[in-house]
């Protein structure tokens, strides 16, 4: 890498209010303090799944069905990547790179940090417990195992009563 180069991160989002604190604090840590000059290359990547992943179950009348699944995930995925354009504007962040790529989402992001050569993989935690981690699995716990790079795992806070 020349030395004018910037390091890449990437930060994944998706619908969840855990991605979206992700990447403001991410955003308000690492590129508004250095608005000028940030010292990384943002890319934002939402990993949209694929209609026969979210439907699960391919049987009798899911021809009919697919073709509205994939379009209910174009909209989610739409409304992703705007409501991220948006932080990133009220940031002054003008020149994230925004990527929406199908799949699931953790190949998805480890295949974008190999491709974009990230230095570092900013994901947002659920705050799943071990039982619904182990059902649905945890996409920052793969990251972190098979990222070929830095992955930061951001928690939101949890809301003290």
């Amino acid at each position: 890498m020349a030395m004018s180069e910037k390091e890449v991160m990437i930060v994944a989002i998706d619908d969840s209010e855990h991605s979206a604190y992700a990447l403001e604090w991410t955003l308000d840590r690492f590129f508004t303090p250095f608005a000028s000059n940030p010292p990384f290359k943002l890319f934002i990547v939402h990993a949209k799944p694929t209609a026969s992943s979210s439907i699960g179950l391919i049987g009798p009348g899911a021809a009919e069905v697919l073709p509205h699944v994939e379009a209910d995930l174009r909209k989610i995925a739409a409304r992703v990547v705007e409501k991220a354009k948006e932080l990133c504007i009220t940031k002054s962040v003008n020149d994230a790179v925004v990527e929406v790529i199908e799949g699931d989402a953790r190949n998805v992001l480890c295949e974008a940090v190999e491709k974009h050569h990230a230095s570092m993989l900013v994901v947002g935690s659920h705050g799943y417990g071990a039982i619904k981690r182990a059902v649905l699995g945890s996409v920052s716990d793969y990251c972190a195992h098979h990222a070929h790079c830095t992955v930061m795992i951001v928690k939101k806070p949890k809301i003290k009563h």
